[in-house]
C-alpha cells in the first residue's frame, strides 16, 4: 500500500496542529512545518507518532523560497514521496481598519498568505505532476467573501486570492491526477485571536453565528481530512465553507 506523506504548513498550533493530528489518525505520515515554536511542533509530531505514523518537524518561513525548498526536500528525504500538502500557514496582523495598517504588516500578510501559498503549491505540483497523483488543500477563510471591514480587509483579500489559486490550480492539475481544494473556516476558537489583540473575539463573534458558537479546530481538520481522502476522489476546485452558517 502506498504511504501517504503530507506536508502541513503552520502545523505547530491551532488549525494546523489539529490537521496534523487528524491526518495522523487517518494514516498519513506528517511533516509539521513551523516558524518559531519548535517545542509546540515537536509536541504535535509526538502525538502523530503515538497514532502509529512517522512525523518530522521542519522550521520554514513559507514566504522564503529556500525555506520552502528545504521543507519539501526534508519531507522527501525523511519520509518519502510527498503525496499531500495542506497549505495552512497564514498571518493576520493586528485587528483594525485598513487605513491604520502599517505597510510592513501589509507586506508580511501578503508575503505569507499569498506568496507562501503559491510557493508551496508550486513545489507540490512540481513533485506530484510526474507521479500522476496528489492532493492539495488550501486553508482559506470565510473572510474571503465577507470582506471583514473594520477588522482585517487586507487578510480577507489574501484569502480571496487563495480561493482563486484553488480554482485555477485545480483546473491546471486535474489532467495530471492531482486534486486541489480549499477549506474556508469561519470564526474558530484558537490562539490566533490573542495574537490579533482580542483574546475574547471567538466567543464574541461566535454568538452572532447561526449555530451560535465558534468552531473548533478539530472540525476544520475533519473537513481537510475528507478532502484529502479517497472519499473525495471526484472533488476538485471546491471551496468547502465550514463556518457555522456565517
Amino acid at each position: 500500500m502506498k504511504r501517504l506523506v503530507t506536508v502541513v504548513t503552520g502545523g505547530s498550533r491551532g488549525i494546523g496542529a489539529a490537521v496534523c493530528r487528524r491526518l495522523a489518525e487517518d494514516g498519513h505520515d506528517v511533516v509539521v512545518g513551523y516558524v518559531r515554536d519548535s517545542g509546540a511542533a515537536e509536541d504535535v509530531a509526538a502525538a502523530a507518532r503515538l497514532a502509529g505514523v512517522r512525523a518530522v518537524t521542519v522550521q520554514a518561513d513559507t514566504s522564503v523560497e529556500a525555506d520552502v525548498e528545504r521543507l519539501f526536500d526534508t519531507a522527501e528525504q525523511s519520509l518519502g514521496p510527498v503525496t499531500g500538502l495542506v497549505n495552512n500557514a497564514a498571518v493576520t496582523g493586528p485587528l483594525g481598519r485598513l487605513a491604520d495598517v502599517g505597510t510592513g504588516v501589509l507586506r508580511r500578510v501578503v508575503d505569507v498568505n499569498v506568496t507562501g501559498a503559491l510557493l508551496c503549491a508550486r513545489r507540490a505540483a512540481q513533485l506530484m505532476t510526474p507521479r500522476g497523483a496528489g492532493a492539495i488543500v488550501n486553508i482559506s477563510s470565510g473572510a474571503a467573501t465577507l470582506g471583514s471591514p473594520g477588522e482585517y480587509v487586507h487578510y480577507a483579500a489574501t484569502k480571496a486570492a487563495v480561493d482563486t489559486l484553488t480554482l485555477g490550480l485545480a483546473k491546471e492539475l486535474g489532467p495530471d491526477g492531482i486534486r486541489v481544494n480549499a477549506v474556508a473556516p469561519g470564526v474558530v476558537d484558537t490562539d490566533m485571536h490573542t495574537a490579533m489583540g482580542e483574546p475574547g473575539r471567538a466567543h464574541r463573534m461566535g454568538a452572532e453565528v447561526p449555530l451560535r458558537r465558534a468552531g473548533r479546530a478539530e472540525e476544520i481538520a475533519a473537513a481537510v481530512a475528507w478532502l484529502m481522502s479517497p472519499e473525495a476522489s471526484y472533488t476538485t476546485g471546491a471551496v468547502l465553507r465550514v463556518a457555522g452558517g456565517r
